[in-house]
């Protein structure tokens, strides 16, 4: 099997020690132990710990120092997967770098709802956190040339690329529905406590049906048959679950600009299609452009967060419809990007330059993909 490097790895390695904790956030199946398995591989001194197994999970709980000094031991390093099992494990992260500042530690959870809300108060100023996501087009070209890569987009634009169906594309309708299935969705319910099955999945095909299109929680209620304050809880619950993520839009201009919409889009266009099982080729598809869209701007936002890149983003439309896919947002300049699936460079909103000056606009197409991902 190839080894693709993460490319967050050196700047985690960097930052492990000082009395700080790494924390390493993100689904399940996206590669968090393989990552931390490849750094621990440079510590001999070093102890693993996955609290997936409920007994190693009781070992950290409600534990004091001296006890923890046990778990502990002469490492240099100490990883704790899936820490998000351990009930109150900020208290106990505390514990550990309050006695013993020079262990380096790393943490890992699948869902940054449970994880954060434990941790956050009780590590602060003394956590550092990043997101691990789906495989960037920058991380794949480490086996695939530009040449390869542009070959197999419209394959990305369908089965996605977490790590086990870009490694085993033979199978990756059935990896990425499994993934979906017995990981994704059944978390959610577990962490949350969440009863009503079918109104979220309810929800998670009416979005997956939504993707490029600005969505309406009055019109997410009347589909899925709950309120619009279940909605946005639920939509809430399922971006800290790195199932999907919100699009604000740009608003500025109160007379020309729409403000209380917003457009919904997945981490992975794998897990979209699971949701409407519909894995049919790209030239059979009404919503390639969609598929296309979605995918460009997660993995612009995945390749942007890896390189700690500081910014904000949006979408852009008027009263008037005037509109922008995609807009970045960094020490103070806006940069807007039209997305289209084919060879069809659209012309700049006429209201743009003249709403935003000294901003800049762009169009992302089939021929310069790869160079606005960073990978040419």
């Amino acid at each position: 099997m190839s080894i693709i490097k993460r490319t967050i790895q050196d700047q985690v390695e960097q930052d492990l020690g000082h009395g700080k904790i790494v924390v390493i956030y993100g689904p399940r199946q996206i590669g968090k132990t393989t990552l931390v398995k490849h750094i621990q591989n440079k510590y001999p001194n070093s102890i693993y710990y996955n609290c997936d197994e409920p007994d190693i999970a009781q070992k950290f709980q409600n534990k004091t120092s001296t006890e923890l000094k046990t778990l502990i031991g002469s490492s240099e390093l100490m990883i704790i997967d899936e820490a998000q099992r351990v009930k109150n494990i900020g208290l106990s992260l505390k514990l550990i770098i309050d006695n013993f500042p020079d262990l380096k530690i790393i943490a890992t959870g699948s869902s940054s709802f449970d994880l954060a809300n434990d941790i956050s108060e009780p590590l602060t100023g003394r956590m550092i956190d990043y997101q691990l996501s789906p495989f960037t087009m920058q991380e794949l070209s480490q086996i695939y040339s530009p040449l390869e890569l542009s070959r197999m987009k419209d394959w990305f634009l369908i089965y996605g690329t977490y790590p086990d169906v870009v490694l085993n594309k033979h199978d990756a309708a059935g990896i990425i529905s499994r993934i979906t299935n017995n990981y994704l969705y059944k978390d959610i319910l577990l962490f949350q406590e969440l009863r009503n099955e079918e109104k979220i999945y309810r929800l998670l095909q009416a979005l997956a049906l939504q993707i490029g299109q600005e969505v309406s929680y009055t019109e997410l209620a009347r589909l899925v048959g709950i309120d619009q304050k279940t909605i946005s809880k639920y939509i809430q619950i399922l971006e800290k679950a790195f199932v999907i993520f919100r699009l604000p839009p740009l608003f500025r201009n109160p007379r020309k600009e729409i403000s209380k919409s917003r457009k919904i889009y997945f981490y992975d266009n794998g897990v979209r299609n699971a949701l409407v099982n519909n894995f049919n080729d790209a030239p059979l598809r009404n919503d390639i452009g969609n598929l296309f869209e979605q995918f460009i701007i997660a993995q612009r936002i995945a390749t942007k967060s890896n390189s700690r890149a500081l910014m904000q983003t949006y979408f852009w439309r008027t009263k008037y419809h005037s509109e922008i896919d995609y807009i970045e947002e960094k020490g103070g300049k806006l940069n807007g990007f039209e997305i289209k699936f084919g060879k069809k460079i659209p012309k700049e909103p006429k209201p743009w330059n003249t709403l935003y000056k000294n901003s800049t606009f762009g169009v992302v197409n089939s021929q310069n993909w790869q160079k606005f991902l960073n990978v040419c």
